[in-house]
């Protein structure tokens, strides 16, 4: 097997992991080429990949143990376990193919080290550095498999990842609470007279739902920018970012009066494919 080969059993443990885990970028990605897709499956599942080992361990030290081992794999040292598992043999796969720069996916690993502890995110700035290593990376990777890096697409990246970003806080608050885990900005409920302890109680409070609404109204504001960005960059880029179709249903839903983040509704697989059709037909991501 060549140096640019990868076994294809490891694209098809690539797909099913993030078909599995994070249906929107899965069900984006239908919308790529083979080629294409099969790279975007394995940066989307890295990333599931890390952001998970917080859910899958108990205490922070085996936690940094697993992430260190996706650091030391990105610096090529300790590959002998490379072989064994097909989403690194993937993502290097990828990384050689499409010649994708290797320290924003370091970073990405070095930033969900804040997952493996239970401090609370301190601020809105903090939150906007942690999304622009993780969920604005993301963007900014797959765009490179597609066309040369320029400065408007990694601008409309930083603006999808942040809208992106914010909304999956507010999305998954509830989940995050049962954990003792808050990534609502601190900040934002103490300024609205609210506290973590508040937000581990499960119940929705006006001071709650006033944070909600400030983390919202940032997200809304990164989305419009994204939506206008999207014309200054080139049409094969777009689909990358169909996932903000998404983004903007859920933060419409979240602005409803009766929304209550501690009681989730699951939104189908249909109705996502849907919203991401109904998305690529339009102007904004049509090619």
């Amino acid at each position: 097997m060549s140096a640019t080969e990868a076994p294809k059993d490891g694209a098809a443990f690539c797909a099913d992991l993030v078909r599995s885990h994070d249906f929107v970028r899965y069900a984006s990605t239908l919308f790529l080429p083979g080629p294409e897709r099969r790279a975007m499956l394995a940066i989307y599942a890295f990333n599931i990949e890390v952001s998970r080992v917080h859910e899958q361990v108990s205490q922070p030290l085996p936690g940094e143990m697993r992430l260190q081992w996706w650091t030391d794999m990105l610096a090529g040292a300790g590959h002998g376990g490379v072989e064994g598992n097909p989403v690194a043999a993937e993502l290097l796969h990828t990384i050689r193919n499409h010649r994708l720069p290797v320290s924003p996916f370091s970073q990405l690993v070095e930033e969900h080290q804040f997952d493996l502890y239970n401090d609370p995110m301190p601020s809105l700035a903090e939150l906007e550095g942690y999304l622009d290593a993780t969920a604005s990376v993301l963007f900014s990777q797959a765009t490179r498999v597609v066309a040369r890096p320029s400065e408007a697409i990694d601008h409309l990246a930083r603006h999808a990842g942040l809208a992106q970003g914010m909304a999956q806080v507010i999305a998954s608050l509830g989940r995050d609470a049962s954990r003792q885990q808050l990534f609502l900005p601190l900040q934002l409920l103490h300024q609205h007279g609210g506290s973590k302890e508040e937000v581990f109680a499960g119940k929705v409070t006006p001071n709650i739902r006033a944070a909600i609404d400030q983390l919202a109204d940032k997200a809304q504001g990164h989305l419009k920018t994204a939506f206008g960005l999207l014309a200054d960059v080139p049409s094969g880029v777009r689909p990358i970012f169909l996932p903000l179709a998404c983004v903007r249903r859920e933060l419409n839903r979240a602005r409803r009066e009766d929304y209550d983040p501690f009681l989730p509704k699951p939104v189908s697989r249909l109705r996502t494919l849907w919203t991401l059709w109904l998305a690529a037909r339009t102007e904004e991501f049509g090619r």
